[in-house]
């Protein structure tokens, strides 16, 4: 059985984001977050149909069982791969903006099919987290990401790293083809041979710095431009992650 199957047999449904180790016939508690979203605002009774996924690409199809104050379960009664992930694997470097437009560039990149995020400061960048306050945010990034995939009907959730420095992340990269988007330059996107996997770098608000360029340039990053408007920090990533699938992956 799969998705298709399970939608055609109960029609649409909820489906919820629950790491956890799926068996057909097991008995599985739901995660407080998941739970009061079926019980308290979907108001869902015993024996009604849900969709859940692992995180790491299983999906199972499942029956409320017990829907009680302390708890809810579910007992899965179907297990299929599921089949939304791109043949694309793009690894998003993204300056860390301020408050939803983080939120909107993580979402979108997400429902575009990216492999992972890393959360980047660079020099124009102007937010600085620390301790608590970074590990705080995150668990926000990363459950941004999850909540994506729910809606998107992606089975894999991308890891969203912790913020590093520009640097730190170039120094990392083995992609086969990497870009930075950059206004300054005249070079639009030209289709390529189909890379394994790529590096994307998205600047912050003010833009890359020179010293962000030319290291990002001793790193093999190509500058790219995407047309002669200037895009927001947040919507930079969505129109080059679009390009790349429609050339590469499966949009």
């Amino acid at each position: 059985m799969h998705a298709a199957d399970w939608v055609a047999l109960h029609g649409k449904m909820p489906r919820l984001y629950v790491p956890a180790e799926f068996a057909v016939g097991a008995t599985i508690t739901l995660p407080d977050g998941p739970a009061r979203h079926v019980t308290r605002v979907l108001r869902l009774g015993e024996s009604a149909p849900l969709m859940l996924f692992d995180g790491n690409g299983q999906e199972a199809g499942v029956r409320l069982a017990d829907v009680g104050r302390k708890q809810t379960t579910v007992i899965i009664e179907a297990v299929w791969p599921g089949s939304g992930e791109s043949p694309l694997a793009v690894h998003l470097g993204q300056a860390i903006s301020k408050g939803d437009r983080m939120d909107y560039a993580i979402q979108k990149a997400v429902e575009l099919g990216v492999a992972a995020i890393t959360p980047l400061y660079t020099e124009r960048g102007d937010v600085r987290l620390k301790g608590d306050r970074e590990e705080k945010k995150l668990a926000h990034w990363q459950a941004v990401a999850a909540s994506a995939c729910e809606q998107s009907g992606r089975a894999v959730v991308p890891p969203v790293y912790p913020p590093i420095a520009l640097g730190d992340w170039l120094a990392e990269r083995q992609e086969p083809l990497r870009l930075m988007l950059h206004l300054a330059t005249g070079n639009v996107f030209s289709q390529q041979p189909c890379p394994a996997s790529v590096a994307l770098l998205i600047g912050p608000e003010g833009g890359l710095s020179d010293a962000d360029i030319n290291a990002a340039t001793a790193g093999g990053f190509t500058p790219l431009t995407l047309g002669p408007r200037v895009l927001r920090t947040e919507t930079a990533p969505v129109v080059a992650l679009t390009l790349l699938q429609h050339h590469f992956g499966d949009v």
